[in-house]
């Protein structure tokens, strides 16, 4: 663990139902640019934003992680909660002595992406949400988020290319170059507190509202 990289990306307030597509967003992007191996890239429209981001084309890959988005997203609608953590870990596999006689398997994890969100509750069934003052509050709110989302790409984009001497020789042809999984906050393996998440929010430079 000594040797694992860690990327704390910069929290992002998300309503619920964005979670899915920022996950997306951000885990795909991290996945194609370790991807190593002989890919075809794919650009894929965002369903809620005004962004491009690109998969590696392995339908595998794709449906793999569309699985563990699915199974974040539902543990997050089960235990609603301000603050919400999932991690996307690149491990190599090695064998271990267990005992005198004995061999297992353990994960030698080298690079570890945490994305934070804090979650807000979702304004769309208030009762004037006919009015004009509240389409143009609304429309404000997905700019800024949009400003948000963009940011953190970028942020990634910059981690992604700027740190690479920790990345392990490749040994493998496939598309998805390195052994991978995804956890949440919901089970044992990683927390973070309320507190600290704010912290970050605060911490960061408010994203400009697009025109």
């Amino acid at each position: 663990m000594s040797n694992c990289e860690v990327f704390n990306l910069s929290a992002l307030e998300v309503e619920l139902h964005q979670v899915r597509e920022v996950l997306r967003c951000v885990l795909h992007t991290i996945l194609f640019n370790r991807s190593l191996g002989q890919v075809k890239p794919v650009d894929v429209d965002s369903e809620l934003f005004d962004i491009t981001y690109v998969h590696c084309g392995d339908p595998e890959v794709v449906a793999r992680l569309e699985a563990r988005i699915d199974e974040a997203c539902a543990a997050f609608e089960r235990k609603p909660q301000e603050v919400a953590q999932l991690v996307l870990a690149f491990y190599e596999p090695r064998r271990r002595q267990v005992g005198w006689f004995g061999k297992g398997d353990e994960r030698l994890f080298w690079e570890k992406w945490v994305v934070n969100f804090c979650i807000v509750q979702s304004d769309v069934f208030a009762q004037d949400h006919h009015s004009l003052a509240y389409t143009n509050a609304r429309s404000v709110r997905q700019a800024q988020r949009q400003a948000a989302l963009e940011a953190l790409l970028g942020e990634v984009i910059t981690a992604l290319n700027q740190r690479r001497a920790h990345i392990p020789p490749v040994v493998s042809a496939s598309p998805c170059s390195f052994p991978w999984e995804v956890s949440t906050s919901g089970g044992s393996r990683l927390a973070l507190g309320l507190g600290s998440v704010k912290r970050l929010l605060l911490q960061s430079a408010p994203p400009p509202v697009l025109s």
